[in-house]
């Protein structure tokens, strides 16, 4: 099946760049899912930021409090387009538990 991202940007706060290296992430790292679909970006207004999978909202700045994690947003799309694929270090450092407060 063929996948597609979209990245949603807003072009008043010139967030083009970070849109587009968030779209270089998930292409590189999803490169087999994104085969003949691949991503696009789309300029927006008002600080929109987010990011589609399959049309499927997976990160939104308003709603999940700013920008995401690379990380994160790696496992949310994977859920999305390719459940049950390893990531690596990704998941590994899901896995690891938090240090403890001092």
């Amino acid at each position: 099946m063929t996948h597609i991202i979209r990245v949603v940007y807003c072009t008043q706060c010139a967030w083009m760049l970070r849109a587009a290296w968030v779209a270089q992430e998930l292409l590189t790292t999803f490169q087999d899912e994104l085969m003949g679909g691949g991503a696009t970006l789309q300029p927006g207004t008002g600080g929109i930021f987010e990011v589609y999978a399959d049309d499927e909202l997976v990160w939104s700045r308003a709603t999940d409090g700013g920008f995401p994690d690379i990380v994160a947003l790696k496992r949310r799309v994977r859920d999305r387009i390719a459940p049950g694929r390893a990531l690596g270090h990704a998941d590994r450092a899901a896995a690891r538990p938090a240090a403890p407060d001092r």
